[in-house]
């Protein structure tokens, strides 16, 4: 099912949704979906897999010299999803990134992904090298909007070679959006711009980083409005897990944790402590969405499974 139909179907009745990580490689699916089940068990109406680029790291070799080598750290999010699939009656959305992809890569991505039936797609730039700023690769694309144009294309049957007569796809789209803006944005009126090209380019929604004042989200939601995106913009959030997520998270993200929340947050003598002051704001976070007609909120689940357990059983 469409994420869109998910949307519209019943939109009176509360939805959430998770995304997880794929496992570093070496992992067993059955371990991997073991961790995750606690999760699948909570009937989300879809869950979203993250993709990942190549790694460029440096090995020893055995003269000692240091050798540039490309590696993939994770397992294919195509994989996961796959498997996810065969395992558990659950819709899956793979997020599909155009960092260190060429145009032709994603494509072959795009045909595997319609010929496994999934109905929806993540569709983002991705991230840039650690240390560098964001260059596209030679034959790929630089904006997360050319990469929605291609989706789109394929949906109507256009391909890269034009000599292809190839069938229509028929995915639902998915793209990001940064209610505190994206850190390269020079400001949110330029982040806004960036939504509605992906908007005016296919998007179907946009689903927001995560937040954790929501006064920024119903303010960019506004701000959106009236730049006439009128795409669904589902909100993201996330329960802070660990104690030193009130310094990363601001640092990874570039987002801001409130006053009050750090506050608690600082107080707090260890992990455990921090996980029930940020479940508890989080909880806060999801009622008060609900209670603003907000009813499909989409959850970071990374290193927060038995939060999110908590949130779900209390709130839904």
């Amino acid at each position: 099912m469409k994420v869109t139909d998910i949307i519209n179907n019943q939109p009176e009745k509360a939805k959430y949704t998770f995304e997880i990580i794929p496992p570093l490689k070496g992992v067993e699916l059955k371990h991997v979906l073991s961790t995750q089940e606690p999760l699948f068990d909570l009937n989300p109406a879809y869950i979203n897999i993250t993709s990942h680029r190549d790694i460029l790291e440096k090995r020893t070799q055995a003269d000692g010299s240091l050798k540039p080598m490309t590696t993939t750290k994770r397992v294919g999010t195509i994989a996961l999803a796959a498997a996810i699939m065969k395992h558990y009656n659950i819709e899956v959305v793979p997020h599909v990134i155009c960092a260190g992809r060429s145009r032709n890569a994603i494509e072959n991505d795009l045909i595997d992904l319609s010929f496994l039936e999934m109905d929806n797609i993540m569709a983002l730039r991705g991230d840039a090298i650690k240390g560098e700023p964001y260059t596209p690769h030679p034959e790929g694309y630089r904006y997360a909007s050319e990469l929605v144009h291609q989706i789109v294309n394929m949906n109507n049957g256009i391909y890269l070679d034009e000599s292809i007569n190839g069938t229509h796809s028929d995915f639902c789209i998915g793209v990001g959006c940064y209610p505190e803006k994206h850190f390269e944005a020079s400001s949110l009126d330029e982040d806004v711009a960036n939504l509605k090209k992906k908007a005016d380019a296919g998007a179907d929604y946009a689903v927001t980083q995560m937040f954790f004042d929501n006064n920024i989200y119903y303010e960019f939601v506004d701000k959106c409005r009236k730049a006439g995106i009128t795409i669904p913009i589902i909100p993201g959030l996330k329960p802070v897990s660990l104690l030193n997520q009130v310094d990363v998270l601001p640092k990874s993200f570039h987002l801001a944790i409130p006053e009050e929340l750090d506050k608690e947050l600082r107080r707090c003598k260890n992990n455990d402590d921090a996980k029930v002051v940020g479940t508890e704001w989080c909880i806060m976070q999801t009622r008060d969405l609900l209670n603003h007609g907000i009813n499909h909120i989409h959850y970071y689940t990374l290193m927060a499974r038995d939060c999110m357990i908590n949130l779900i059983k209390t709130v839904f």
